[in-house]
């Protein structure tokens, strides 16, 4: 198992065998009550300006958490970057001529040994986290997209972790879900009718084997409705709903939290 240490630059960086992973670091203020670790997963853009603006503000609310930089394992995040760009503020006809792209870049992410160094990663986090006496053993994780799916295989891969929430994460069948044994949170667009439609089937297979789960689906909502910096699907009402429910749930789910 790869070891993570701490740099001064608020990064951390995750040594193994392989290739090294970067991850941003937040922490609460140095006189603040520390409420419990929190593993935060990417977007499919990367540990970009709004993955860091959501660490600090789950910072400010007394967590520590680690954002590791896992998309790096199989995908060219400059690229990713600048696709990202296009999506949120291109034009239509930009937006269409760079799906074919988008789907050759992610591809890698698809493979079994990428899902492997992934989850390795994200469980060194996890690592990390326990060995900060201030964090005592509360542990849990959040992620959007991309990382919302990677928020139920970390915790389908890690029995350590105590609350699971998966911002409109892609469909998990019944066999990949059946070792979680945190609540988890699960918010969705109405629109997003793919990834929703998964909704009832991750509910099933969760309640199959006694793990607490919701699943709230927003009207009027997209896929990434939470991202601010997404002007095309940003929707403050439900991404306010949806942190203050999440703060509830750390809350009753770290014990000693908020």
């Amino acid at each position: 198992m790869p070891t993570i240490e701490l740099t001064s630059d608020n990064t951390t960086t995750t040594n193994g065998t392989g290739q090294a992973v970067t991850a941003w670091l937040a922490e609460p203020a140095p006189d603040a009550p520390v409420r419990g670790g929190l593993v935060l997963i990417e977007e499919v853009w990367g540990v970009n300006d709004h993955i860091t603006d959501v660490a600090g503000r789950l910072a400010a609310e007394g967590y520590v958490v680690i954002a590791p930089e896992i998309l790096a394992l199989g995908v060219d995040l400059e690229e990713a970057a600048e696709l990202g760009r296009i999506r949120s503020h291109g034009t239509d006809e930009e937006r269409h001529a760079i799906q074919p792209r988008f789907r050759e870049l992610l591809a890698p992410t698809r493979s079994p040994e990428f899902a492997r160094a992934a989850t390795a990663a994200l469980r060194t986090a996890v690592d990390r986290l326990l060995s900060d006496s201030r964090v005592d053993g509360r542990v849990g994780v959040l992620g959007f997209c991309f990382g919302g799916t990677y928020s139920l295989a970390l915790a389908a891969a890690d029995d350590r972790l105590r609350a699971a929430v998966s911002w409109y994460g892609a469909p998990m069948d019944a066999d990949q879900l059946r070792t979680v044994t945190c609540p988890v949170l699960a918010f969705y667009g109405e629109e997003d009718e793919q990834v929703t439609a998964s909704r009832p089937q991750v509910e099933e297979a969760l309640g199959a084997i006694g793990v607490p789960f919701e699943g709230i689906v927003y009207p009027e909502a997209g896929h990434a409705f939470f991202n601010d910096t997404n002007p095309l699907a940003y929707r403050a009402e439900p991404a306010a709903d949806s942190w203050r429910r999440t703060l509830d749930f750390l809350a009753a789910n770290l014990p000693g939290g908020r």
